[in-house]
């Protein structure tokens, strides 16, 4: 669900000297775009009572996706790219040959629907400033200041995902303690929804997570397609179940999305790649796979979307393209001899 933010008071800067440890590359790319890197990283100053806490996520605001509005055969984008490739049968798209800071509204509306389309879009060789970065994320959506990450100064909105920020840091030959189990965020692909609402049970379409609910099955507002809106890290239950119940049906769904090759993707990273997810329709995990060896910085922008609700008649994303029809779900004959 949306939540309305607000910045409690002025951020206070990060520690002295912890800029110069920056990668070359983000270097280059902070101080072209007018970075005052002497303040780098700021953080939200702490909400100093739990009313003015509760606040920062507090309430609701009305969202109209752009992908709903867009072109469906996306003419203006794919148009405009020398190449479209798509990484796999049903996830991750790379669009070649354009950058997103010059992106058109059509071709920012066209780019909505492809994200919710194929779930997550990259581009690489971007020169993209970290202002861009958050215009191109209010284009989306109303971009959610994050109430405690650090971010880029002056720019509240635009996240940082550093190591350097970590609290410890890690000793040689660090692993997640989660492996590449730490799924999370809000929903697995779309794609996976049909199983479960071929069988399940109606009052399943809600859950209960961390004393809030919200719908199990939701719909995407540009696509029109069902989808599953549950993780291993944020769904504890599901709301009407007996708790054994709740677990057992809630294991095998993660492990369908979590085990599932064919809907997930790995991309390969270099040097000023962007990628846009769907957080509605997605999971995603961090794999600590360089050993510490390379440097990592990122800057994160999170767009705030609608509240979610449900059609009983929307198709899912297999329906729609036609990939299961009805008589796959018939009972098969048996002959006797």
């Amino acid at each position: 669900m949306p939540h309305a933010v607000q910045q409690a008071t002025a951020p206070t800067p990060a520690k002295p000297n912890l800029a110069d440890k920056l990668p070359p590359g983000t270097r280059e790319r902070l101080e072209g775009a007018g970075i005052k890197l002497s303040a780098y990283p700021t953080w939200p100053e702490k909400p100093s009572d739990i009313k003015l806490a509760a606040s920062v996520r507090a309430g609701s605001r009305p969202h109209s996706d752009p992908g709903a509005r867009a072109d469906k055969s996306k003419k203006a984008l794919f148009s405009a790219a020398t190449k479209v490739i798509n990484l796999s049968e049903h996830i991750g798209t790379e669009v070649v040959g354009l950058q997103l800071s010059q992106l058109t509204d059509q071709q920012k509306d066209e780019l909505a629907l492809l994200i919710a389309e194929r779930t997550v879009v990259f581009f690489r060789d971007q020169d993209l400033t970290p202002e861009q970065q958050r215009d191109l994320g209010a284009y989306f959506g109303e971009v959610e200041v994050h109430p405690s990450a650090a971010q880029v100064p002056g720019l509240p909105g635009v996240s940082i995902i550093w190591d350097e920020l970590a609290p410890e840091k890690k000793s040689f030959g660090f692993r997640n303690p989660f492996g590449t189990q730490d799924w999370h965020t809000d929903s697995p692909t779309g794609r996976r929804a049909t199983p479960l609402m071929t069988t399940s049970r109606p009052r399943s379409v809600a859950l209960n997570q961390r004393h809030s609910c919200t719908l199990q099955v939701r719909v995407h507002p540009a696509t029109g397609w069902k989808s599953l809106f549950v993780n291993r890290k944020y769904t504890l239950r599901i709301v009407g179940f007996e708790p054994a119940e709740s677990k057992l049906l809630l294991d095998y769904l993660f492990d369908v999305y979590e085990k599932s090759l064919d809907s997930q993707i790995r991309f390969h990273w270099t040097p000023r790649t962007s990628a846009l997810w769907d957080n509605r329709i997605s999971i995603h995990a961090a794999v600590y796979d360089h050993e510490g060896k390379v440097p990592r910085h990122g800057t994160r922008v999170s767009s705030l979307a609608e509240v979610p609700y449900f059609d009983a008649n929307a198709p899912s994303r297999r329906e729609a393209l036609g990939l299961d029809k009805p008589e796959d779900f018939l009972p098969r004959k048996e002959v006797e001899y």
